[in-house]
């Protein structure tokens, strides 16, 4: 049989275990912060049905749905006349009846709806898993990556909103992040100033230009509006909205005076001012990182009331997070009314950013702490009783697993950034006294196997 050359599917990646441990570092304190604000850990398997997952995300989601070929002979099982007949849309639920997840909210739906009976509402759940996009692999984009996500059901109180924030600050800072900001908006805030211009039917149209300012300027977004069909008139009425600067106090003052004769305009503002409210009350603290920013536009049709994005200012990068509250999330399954509100840490982001800028902890690089070395039998006996010492004292610990030379064993433990390494030769077994040795600074030096566990145990971390 030819061999095959080992590749990677394009969009996928091995993890290494330095990389593990950091991801570990990761996802460990974000489910820290999680649970101390009453979130409970839930997974979905990775493929679901078919039909549960189409016709959620839009045409071109469907498109980037990985479809799991059915078993056996399905082929078989259509005509030749059908066969010949069908296109790629129309033969799919004929050979294909499951699917990996697209994302983690759609299975969370479908969670809820299952087992409605059996979960206390509100419902606060988190969720870190895999998902899988069929999209067209690039830098930063994969087929397959992890999502990091929380959402809470069943409560339409904004105290849930006001506690994701503190969520973000925590586990940012947490993490050891600075400057970071964590942007809020309202769905119902961009519906109002599409209504005092006389264009709700261009909501959209409007926000993804003012989304653009950064971008092209507002010389650029008031051209991008005019193509759109803004009079002059009506773009007049948007300056004081696309210019809006100051505190997020200065902010809701103009927007309360520009929205005035819209009420859905004014629910927005009232509902940003509680949030806020509650952030007060709460942690104070957590107030300067929060910056309201009308130009945000995210998941714009999906979102029904509060709308977060989560940047960092020390590394040039998009987006570290994001959600929003949504209406009757699982009214597709069948159980309408239920509101939610939910966030997700973009955590493959989070990683290049710690990585930048040298925040993973040095515990983070480190597995072994000590490797026993193995020179024959007599020394080997001894050290697996060793070994085992070590481990019920809590010191991760290694025995090399054949005899051989020291440079080859002492090689392995600086490969592996194992910071100590005991020797075990016929003059410690003769003498009782072992040797242990920095690998960072090459000391060693001679103690009793009592007094070496005491050692381990207390030391400071040679790194």
């Amino acid at each position: 049989m030819a061999q095959i050359k080992p590749s990677l599917a394009k969009g996928t990646r091995d993890f290494s275990p330095l990389e593990m441990e950091r991801r570990n570092y990761i996802f460990n304190t974000i489910k820290d912060v999680f649970r101390k604000y009453g979130y409970q850990e839930i997974q979905t398997p990775s493929f679901e049905n078919l039909q549960t997952l189409t016709g959620k995300y839009g045409e071109e989601g469907d498109k980037l749905i990985f479809k799991i070929l059915n078993s056996g002979d399905f082929i078989s099982k259509i005509s030749a006349e059908k066969f010949a007949t069908l296109h790629s849309n129309s033969i799919t639920p004929l050979i294909a009846e499951k699917a990996l997840r697209y994302d983690l909210t759609v299975p969370f739906a479908r969670y809820v709806v299952m087992h409605q009976n059996e979960i206390t509402l509100p419902f606060k759940r988190f969720q870190i898993q895999p998902v899988w996009r069929a999209d067209r692999p690039q830098r930063g984009r994969y087929r397959e990556f992890y999502q990091c996500d929380a959402d809470v059901v069943g409560s339409e109180s904004l105290l849930n909103e006001a506690e994701f924030i503190l969520v973000y600050q925590e586990a940012l800072s947490s993490l050891g992040l600075k400057d970071f900001v964590i942007k809020l908006n309202n769905r119902k805030l961009l519906a109002g100033i599409a209504d005092i211009i006389g264009k709700p039917e261009l909501l959209i149209d409007m926000t993804v230009a003012i989304d653009k300012l950064d971008k092209i300027g507002l010389v650029g977004v008031k051209q991008e509006l005019a193509a759109k069909g803004f009079s002059t008139e009506e773009l007049a009425m948007l300056d004081p909205i696309i210019t809006l600067s100051g505190s997020n106090v200065d902010k809701l003052a103009t927007l309360k005076e520009v929205l005035k004769s819209s009420e859905m305009g004014q629910k927005g503002i009232e509902e940003i001012e509680m949030v806020l409210a509650y952030v007060q009350k709460l942690d104070a603290n957590a107030l300067p990182y929060i910056e309201v920013d009308i130009t945000l536009a995210r998941g714009l049709n999906y979102y029904t009331g509060s709308i977060f994005e989560v940047k960092t200012n020390e590394v040039s990068m998009g987006s570290i997070g994001g959600g929003g509250r949504y209406d009757d999330l699982t009214g597709m399954f069948g159980l309408p009314g239920l509101t939610g509100v939910g966030i997700s840490f973009g955590a493959d982001r989070i990683y290049d950013v710690l990585l930048e800028l040298d925040l993973f902890p040095e515990s983070t690089t480190k597995t072994t702490q000590v490797l026993v070395t193995n020179f024959d039998q007599s020394t080997e006996d001894y050290a697996l009783s060793l070994l085992q010492t070590l481990r019920k004292n809590g010191i991760a610990s290694e025995l090399y697993p054949v005899a051989a030379k020291l440079k080859k064993q002492l090689t392995y433990a600086d490969q592996k950034k194992i910071p100590y390494v005991i020797f075990i030769g016929a003059e410690e077994l003769s003498s009782g006294m072992l040797t242990i040795k920095k690998m960072i600074t090459g000391e060693q030096e001679k103690m009793a196997a009592d007094d070496l566990f005491s050692y381990l145990i207390n030391t400071a971390d040679p790194n």
